[in-house]
């Protein structure tokens, strides 16, 4: 597939530059994780959300915070627990006797950037609070309707091996996140670095923010302004039909994944600072797009399948 260069969407320099400069200092926070930084910026521009699922104490916690200062943006985290209720996220009214009225008081979702750490140990009531705050940016309380900041980022940590008095997340809620990503061990040199230099709480509290909310929503902006080329749309219609048809694929990916997977892609390529999405902004991001969407037959791990559809599918 050739692709014609498309110059990039309308970014100033300074927009530009601070992008990049966002990353490189969040690279500098998580040591030794240039890819999974990057697709945590992916999901910031493309408006969508972001589920880690690993091991404690290998960054999770740390690339939210990380970003979150970066960006200039409000951060609250709530510890997912399972007596946690829906009004402990959301917040709730309360009757103000002097005023004679109830008094709404919003709960950590009204931020830019909130960490629902270990999301699967709260009951599904508690986990469903979440599905309209990430799917419309609003939350319905008492019959009224509240939007969220703007821009609002979920950033949902999971452990993948204590699965003890966890609740599954139902197929639903997967779908919420645009992207599914795990951090893994450092390598030897970043683990040197880690425990030679200074503790990351104290680093990430120090730091000056690169970008702040208004050029958050112009990069936001300037996402759908990357071309798709009607062959990068045959490719991404293809791998989506494959999922369909994959042997060890109970249930492929819908539409809403195909449109989750070409606005991550346009993300990719912006961070690139390409103004044209090419099959290979596709391939880094049709695992993180995929595997938490298929559902399998038996045993069969979803990271296979999405590799086995990728080999499957050829770029004309």
């Amino acid at each position: 597939m050739s692709a014609i260069p498309v110059p990039a969407p309308m970014l100033t320099d300074e927009l530009q530059q601070a992008l990049r400069d966002a990353q490189a200092q969040v690279n500098t926070l998580v040591l030794g994780k240039p890819v999974q930084v990057r697709l945590a910026f992916v999901a910031l521009l493309a408006g969508g959300h972001l589920l880690i699922e690993d091991l404690p104490g290998l960054g999770k916690t740390t690339l939210a915070h990380a970003l979150a200062a970066t960006l200039g943006l409000d951060f609250a985290r709530v510890q997912f627990t399972s007596d946690l209720l829906p009004s402990d996220i959301l917040g709730v009214s309360v009757y103000e006797a002097q005023a004679r009225r109830f008094e709404f008081h919003p709960g950590p979702v009204f931020t830019h950037v909130l960490l629902a750490d270990e999301i699967n140990r709260a009951p599904p009531r508690t986990q469903s609070a979440l599905l309209e705050a990430m799917a419309e940016h609003q939350v319905s309380i008492d019959g009224q309707t509240r939007a969220l900041p703007d821009p609002f980022l979920v950033i949902a940590t999971q452990n993948p091996v204590d699965l003890s008095g966890t609740y599954p997340l139902p197929d639903s809620q997967l779908d919420r996140f645009l992207l599914r990503l795990a951090l893994g061990y450092p390598d030897a040199a970043a683990e040197r670095a880690l425990l030679a230099g200074s503790d990351r709480r104290e680093l990430i509290a120090n730091i000056a923010p690169v970008l702040d909310a208004p050029r958050i929503l112009a990069l936001r902006r300037a996402v759908p302004q990357v071309h798709a080329a009607e062959p990068l749309l045959d490719y991404v219609q293809a791998l989506i039909a494959r999922s369909r048809q994959q042997p060890g694929v109970r249930v492929g990916l819908s539409p809403r994944a195909g449109l989750a997977l070409l606005r991550a892609a346009r993300a990719h390529a912006l961070l690139l600072g390409r103004g044209h999405v090419v099959p290979e902004d596709v391939q880094a991001l049709f695992p993180a797009v995929a595997e938490h969407r298929l559902v399998a037959d038996a045993d069969t791990p979803a990271a296979s399948l999405a590799k086995a559809i990728l080999h499957a599918v050829a770029v004309d």
